[in-house]
């Protein structure tokens, strides 16, 4: 009985963090869900793209958030396919490019 308690408040942490894991995923998909869904409506010149203004203006919290970070190319503006993949790219960390090392550093 005595190894019974420690065994049993293991499983009960790892079915937690797999329930937060799958918490995470599922607000991540919602986000790319509704996002997409209200990316036409806040596309006021029907252009296919967002400028940060439309962004603002529009039902689309999530690409006003974070809208400087999807916008990678920095050309001002972003599509429904820039904003799928940096979803993606948030649902799957080990795909991101780490940071480049400061100059003058050693390893």
């Amino acid at each position: 009985m005595r190894h019974v308690r420690p065994l049993v408040a293991v499983c009960a942490l790892a079915l937690a963090t797999a329930a937060q894991a799958q918490i995470g995923a599922g607000y991540l998909a919602t986000q790319m869900d509704v996002a997409v869904k209200n990316f036409d409506i806040a596309d006021k010149n029907h252009d296919g793209l967002l400028t940060k203004e439309e962004a603002a203006k529009g039902p689309v919290p999530f690409i006003r958030a974070h809208f400087d970070e999807i916008d990678k190319a920095k050309r001002g503006t972003v599509s429904k396919q820039d904003v799928i993949d940096y979803i993606r790219a948030m649902q799957n960390p080990a795909s991101r490019k780490p940071a480049p090392a400061a100059a003058g550093s050693t390893p």
